[in-house]
């Protein structure tokens, strides 16, 4: 397992639709998305095995989705660890939209 030689840092790729956690300039996971007018449908979320076990995963989708508030954009988690996360924590509900199938239509002809 790497150990940080940093403290991770959140960074919001917009031009890839995704947030990056970084280690010591590595990135160690993202969680991708896509926007849909005012909401940010996140569909993917993954850490790599190097950096497993240091709660990266966590700390990558808290600051994900609190820029998705800042940004006055509303969350629909089609990703499963989003969706257990966003469980986790109701600070959240008030900016979450459920999963329907006219979502689930739109985001597999985005992704192609």
């Amino acid at each position: 397992m790497s150990q940080p030689s940093a403290a991770p840092t959140v960074e919001h790729n917009a031009a890839r639709n995704r947030y990056e956690i970084m280690v010591g300039g590595e990135r160690a996971g993202l969680t991708a998305y896509r926007d849909r007018g005012d909401q940010r449908v996140f569909h993917h979320t993954e850490v790599d095995e190097a950096f497993a076990g240091q709660g990266l995963a966590s700390r990558l989708v808290q600051e994900a989705l609190t820029d998705v508030r800042e940004s006055g954009k509303r969350i629909v988690p089609v990703c499963p660890y989003v969706a257990k996360f966003l469980n986790r924590h109701e600070e959240f509900a008030d900016i979450t939209d459920p999963v329907t199938p006219d979502v689930l239509h739109w985001l597999d002809t985005e992704l192609g």
